[in-house]
């Protein structure tokens, strides 16, 4: 670690000897460790799970968030010996290793949780090479960390192409026609966008094609959208300038909805501040409060910055939803422009549809031009209720 803590455990995953730099973090979610693998978002970053025992379901093709693994690492108490699961098509270790991603097992997870929320998110090597321990740890103290860094560009498509449905299959682009199209027709700006989030745009009647993060406004309005999204993604959102500027283009001209990172680069595009969070919100029980109802959903998250509210409200942004661990700004709506975004995954399914209803919202914002209202959002969430019991 940065600050000179060394923590000595077994590699798994690939175990030959190399070096791996990274932001280190936790996560505390029980289970989903591959979904978290093959987040996008987590490029740059040494995950650690808080959940002592991991790996006990195994992996499988099926359960990925991605194309492939964005952590740079992984850190586990223990490492399940065996994987028991009618899913599961080989062991997590394998399946690390056939990826290139190393894993570390058998140390105090505990201890370096903790020490993360002391002193905040910090630089740490994880190394089997045969380096001194002070060589490591002065490289842990000059990797760059994440603050000022464009990782959006490192996991973002390279083509424009189209969702074409549910399971992954993507086709060459054609071109947009929103007349022709029986279902509202939604571009995605790929910043590291999830495969489940994909899934319930189509999920949700929404026609869908996905473009790369430096794409041009005009060549998105070129497929006539009727509504714009902006995905999650790494990293720092004051780092991706192109991004930020195509979605201030956008803003008046289209309907926008952002998730996670969507969120701070819509934030961002309309003049807002973003800050880095002391150790940010990664885990699946996060509890957000919807501030017009009062109710409490949970929620899947995974960030380590957030927008400044008052910086936001100055600009037009209204407050839709609170963090009730530390009252940061978790999801809003614009008071003129048909803008809604959350901080938090509703994708993700802890609760398990607790925010399912976001996607709805956006569909009648298409519908309407206007973001929606407090009380249109719990209508949403009530009807999307009726339809899950």
């Amino acid at each position: 670690m940065a600050d000179g803590t060394i923590f000595h455990g077994h590699a798994f995953g690939d175990t030959r000897p190399h070096n791996i730099e990274g932001e280190v973090c936790f996560n505390t979610s029980l289970t989903g460790y591959q979904e978290i693998l093959t987040d996008p978002s987590y490029a740059g970053q040494i995950v650690t799970m808080t959940y002592p025992l991991i790996g006990n379901y195994g992996a499988n093709d099926v359960d990925m968030e991605s194309r492939g693994v964005f952590a740079h690492g992984f850190v586990v108490r223990e490492l399940a010996r065996r994987e028991s699961n009618h899913r599961s098509t080989g062991h997590l270790h394998a399946w690390l290793a056939e990826r290139g991603i190393t894993g570390l097992t058998g140390i105090d997870t505990r201890a370096l949780t903790r020490k993360l929320r002391t002193t905040g998110a910090m630089n740490g090597v994880l190394s089997t090479s045969p380096a001194p321990d002070a060589e490591l740890v002065e490289m842990a103290r000059q990797s760059p960390g994440l603050v000022g860094r464009n990782l959006v560009k490192d996991v973002t498509i390279q083509d424009p192409m189209p969702w074409t449905d549910g399971l992954g299959r993507w086709a060459p682009l054609q071109g947009g026609d929103a007349e022709t199209s029986p279902n509202h027709n939604v571009v995605t700006i790929d910043c590291g966008a999830k495969l489940n989030i994909l899934r319930n745009l189509v999920n949700s009647g929404f026609q869908t094609s996905v473009v790369p993060f430096d794409t041009p406004p005009e060549r998105i309005l070129a497929l006539k959208p009727d509504g714009v999204f902006v995905s999650n993604g790494p990293g720092d959102p004051s780092a991706v300038p192109e991004a930020i500027d195509t979605v201030r283009q956008l803003c008046g001209q289209v309907p926008l909805f952002g998730i996670c990172l969507g969120h701070q680069l819509l934030a961002l595009a309309l003049g807002a501040e973003t800050y880095k969070l002391k150790f940010g919100h990664r885990g699946g029980n996060q509890p957000v409060q919807n501030v017009h109802t009062r109710k409490v959903e949970i929620t899947s998250q995974n960030h380590g910055f957030a927008v400044a509210t008052e910086s936001l409200e100055a600009r037009g942004g209204e407050t839709t939803h609170l963090n009730l661990n530390d009252q940061t700004l978790e999801g809003f709506r614009h008071t003129d422009l048909p803008i809604f975004a959350v901080q938090y995954h509703p994708e993700a399914s802890p609760g398990p549809h607790d925010a399912r209803y976001l996607f709805d919202c956006f569909g009648a914002m298409m519908a309407s031009g206007r973001s929606p209202s407090g009380a249109q959002m719990d209508e949403a969430q009530r009807r999307r209720n009726k339809v899950h019991a």
